[in-house]
């Protein structure tokens, strides 16, 4: 007989989702000898591919399964998943929301399943949330084959909006509302007649009335324990099928206990306790409830930046006439409208109009800033009083304010090296608080004789251990820190970040553009007459350079520019190309030595002086011949001097790191005040030295803001980088400054010192709370009612202490 058959002739289960059917409707298949029976095709297409790849283990393995057909022969359209998928080179990346996960068991096979589909570069399922992130290959397989895939197996996949974990929040804050209500109205009810047992109890009553009272307690427990207690009840028992004993094993044996043993006093004439397990069950839920309603409120930060995204944009065509489309249908390089009182809904360059623009959701900055031809704009700004015509410069999943809100999304999961401590503790707490529950019943029991008594003193040793409080102290603060820090423009990536930053010694800046303006201007120009138009190389040359000095120079010519053949960028020391056939150089003078240019005497005097000026000198080469020598002068930025003042008041050790020219380090370090300076270092030797660094047990902050910095902010034990900072430079940091303002560094020191002291302080209270509260119960001193409250009210402390973060 085959394994799914029901002892029913008439019946059997399908061998894929368990529903059972008619034998004679059934579906059957020779399946590796046996015959198997499926309530659709759908099923057994299913239970075929899942067989076919090997991944029988998943039959075997699940359980707590709801019977039910799988979702199968939807149509998938992926140009509604298209907006939310990213992509790096040829690594593509996509979150989805996927229906029909039944239990851990379907994490296990969606994860096995798609990284068998060739191409697919991983898959990773959140059971608690029903996420999955897939990459895959963009050239070996396609975003149509995986959705499909993910559907041949039984479940639906959704486009994951940037809101859903708010709506998740929703839900379960609902569904604890609606078990709190029934739980709250019944238990009232039942203490109606539990004060009438207990005065049955000292001033006496006759046995009929006193039965009567426990059955009619007995009928209003059970809905409090069976209904509103089913999830506490359906996941202690799924724990102990697993073998991970969890908090929800700790509430169920407590209430269960007082309930079962009040079900069999009820013919032997002894007291009943059907409020205890009631009122356990009503307090943990009512905790249950408010800490949602917190998750909640905390969570709604990035939720609440998530709809500043307009959906819809207005378009505008060759002809100028504006259509409405969904923002997923605009490409970069097309044209749209933004009127008056308006979101911008892309990113892009303004190419027509003028506009005050709100940006403080992005900056913190409330002040609108002007928005001209050429101005950068980011999508969910607010346009306050002019008509924009914007030329779109990415997708809509790729804007700034996507890539903030999946950033903080991913920093809520990472965790902090001190979270290791709760995780660990938490791993043997509850097995050891149910040890110390049967030995305090056999204590009791033993000392007193009592079962009453030993039974209640057991139940509170159940009820009143946490490890919730535990578990939430450090994940929340996180939570709570990094939404706080991103109203105010501090893009925090992690919560081990914070702890990191929490213990910084030491802070490297990077000069140019980080702490001066990062707008040189020229100041000498020597041409020594190699080409009648020095300055037109000069500017045609460097204005494919990313760099400020680069920009200064190709500023200063107003013609027209001259094609540049094999033009090359070496970070942190010049370019290279080949202009009308002829080769030319800019740089520094190391990079001129490295090119084995030929300096005369004449040239370096020259370069000598600049430098001794405190300018910044560019050698410009043709043809191995330096051309012309150029000084600029980049000087220190307004809000630099309050930056270090406020730096040395936390008694850091301040340094500065540059690939600029020894004379020009000099004089910006000695207006800053700062002694220790190295200059004319490339990335790497900028990596290296930070390494230095930390080898001598310094924790570092790299300050920076360009591609020459990336090395050096990634070796950094925290990497930042402020205000407009370029792709690869916010990549590499561990945070992001979006408001051009060097003093929210002192700001972001002080939110993770307040972050992770919060955390301290929640790890010691959930601590604390335990070792004072456990002996108490132990000792008889509680009743399993108060236990409970106690056990509500410590998460609720972790709770409120998590977001006090979220004030100024």
């Amino acid at each position: 007989m085959s394994e799914s058959e029901t002892t029913a002739a008439e019946c059997v289960q399908c061998d894929h989702c368990m529903q059972e059917t008619g034998r004679n409707t059934a579906v059957t298949a020779r399946i590796d000898g046996q015959t198997k029976y499926f309530c659709c095709h759908g099923c057994l297409g299913v239970y075929e591919l899942v067989n076919s790849s090997s991944l029988d283990a998943f039959y075997r393995q699940r359980c707590d399964w709801q019977p039910g057909p799988p979702a199968t022969g939807v149509k998938l359209q992926s140009a509604h998943f298209s907006d939310t998928v990213t992509i790096a080179g040829d690594e593509h990346r996509i979150e989805l929301l996927l229906s029909g996960i039944r239990c851990a068991s379907c994490v296990w096979l969606i994860e096995k399943f798609l990284v068998k589909v060739e191409g697919v570069l991983s898959a990773r399922v959140n059971y608690a949330t029903h996420k999955a992130i897939i990459t895959w290959s963009g050239r070996k397989t396609t975003l149509d084959t995986i959705l499909n895939a993910v559907r041949d197996i039984g479940y639906l996949p959704h486009p994951c909006h940037q809101n859903a974990g708010s709506t998740v929040f929703a839900e379960e804050k609902q569904d604890l509302l609606l078990r709190f209500g029934t739980a709250g109205f019944f238990s009232m009810q039942l203490m109606l007649f539990t004060a009438a047992l207990y005065a049955g109890f000292f001033q006496g009553m006759e046995s009929r009335y006193r039965v009567a009272f426990q059955l009619i307690s007995w009928a209003l427990a059970s809905p409090v324990l069976f209904y509103a207690g089913f999830p506490f009840l359906s996941n202690a028992w799924r724990s102990l099928r697993r073998l991970t004993l969890n908090m929800d094993v700790l509430v169920a044996l407590g209430s269960l206990s007082a309930y079962l043993y009040s079900i069999a006093m009820i013919p032997l004439g002894g007291e009943v306790f059907f409020d205890s397990a009631a009122m356990i069950i009503t307090f943990i839920l009512l905790g249950r409830f408010l800490e949602a309603g917190s998750r909640l409120k905390a969570g709604n930060a990035m939720a609440e930046l998530a709809e500043l995204q307009p959906q819809e944009a207005l378009l505008l065509s060759e002809s100028g006439q504006t259509t409405m489309v969904p923002i997923s249908a605009v490409n970069p390089g097309d044209r749209i409208e933004v009127i008056p009182g308006d979101r911008i809904p892309l990113d892009g360059v303004v190419i027509e109009g003028e506009a005050e623009v709100n940006e403080s959701m992005l900056t913190g900055e409330s002040r609108p800033v002007l928005k001209e031809p050429g101005s950068s704009i980011f999508a969910g700004s607010f346009s306050m009083n002019g008509r924009l015509t914007i030329k779109v410069t990415g997708k809509a999943s790729a804007t700034l304010l996507s890539r903030i809100i999946k950033t903080v999304e991913d920093a809520h999961a990472r965790k902090a090296p001190i979270q290791n401590i709760a995780d660990k503790t938490a791993g043997f707490f509850v097995p050891v608080t149910i040890l110390l529950a049967f030995a305090t019943f056999l204590y009791w029991k033993l000392s007193s004789g009592s079962t009453v008594s030993a039974l209640l003193n057991a139940v509170s040793v159940l009820v009143i251990a946490c490890p919730c409080a535990l578990g939430l102290a450090t994940p929340l603060a996180i939570l709570v820190g990094t939404s706080a820090s991103g109203k105010k423009g501090i893009l925090v990536k992690g919560g081990d970040i914070f702890e990191t930053l929490s213990k910084t010694t030491t802070v490297v800046l990077d000069k140019t553009g980080t702490i001066t303006r990062g707008k040189p201007s020229i100041t000498d120009l020597h041409d020594f007459a190699r080409t009648p138009a020095f300055l037109q190389h000069a500017a045609s040359l460097e204005a494919s350079s990313e760099h400020p000095t680069a920009h200064a120079l190709a500023g200063a010519w107003d013609g027209d520019l001259l094609k540049v053949e094999r033009f090359r960028a070496i970070p942190g020391r010049g370019v290279s190309g080949t202009i009308e056939g002829e080769s030319w150089l800019a740089g520094s003078e190391a990079f001129m030595q490295q090119e084995n240019i030929e300096i005369t005497p004449e040239q370096q005097a020259i370069a000598s002086r600049l430098d001794t000026e405190g300018k910044t000198v560019v050698m410009v080469a043709c043809n191995k011949r330096v051309a012309g020598v150029i000084g600029l002068i980049d000087d220190l930025r307004d809000d630099a001097l309050p930056m270090i003042k406020l730096l040395r008041k936390k008694g850091m050790k301040l340094k500065i790191l540059t690939g600029d020219n020894r004379g020009v380090a000099d004089y910006i370090a000695a207006k800053c005040g700062i002694t220790d300076v190295q200059a004319c270092l490339g990335p790497i030797e900028k990596a290296a030295v930070i390494r230095e660094l930390k080898e001598r047990g310094e924790c570092v902050m790299m300050v920076g803001d360009g591609i020459n910095d990336a090395p050096a902010l990634t070796e950094a034990d925290t990497g930042v980088t402020v205000g407009q900072a370029s792709g690869i430079a916010l990549e590499s940091a561990g945070v992001a400054i979006l408001k051009d303002d060097l003093r929210l560094i002192s700001t972001l020191i002080d939110s993770s010192s307040k972050c992770f002291s919060v955390i301290r302080q929640n790890l010691f209270w959930a601590f604390a709370y335990n070792l004072i509260a456990l002996p108490l119960a132990v000792t008889g001193v509680l009743h399993p009612i108060i236990s409970a409250m106690l056990m509500a009210t410590s998460s609720l402390v972790v709770v409120s202490n998590s977001l006090r973060l979220k004030k100024p």
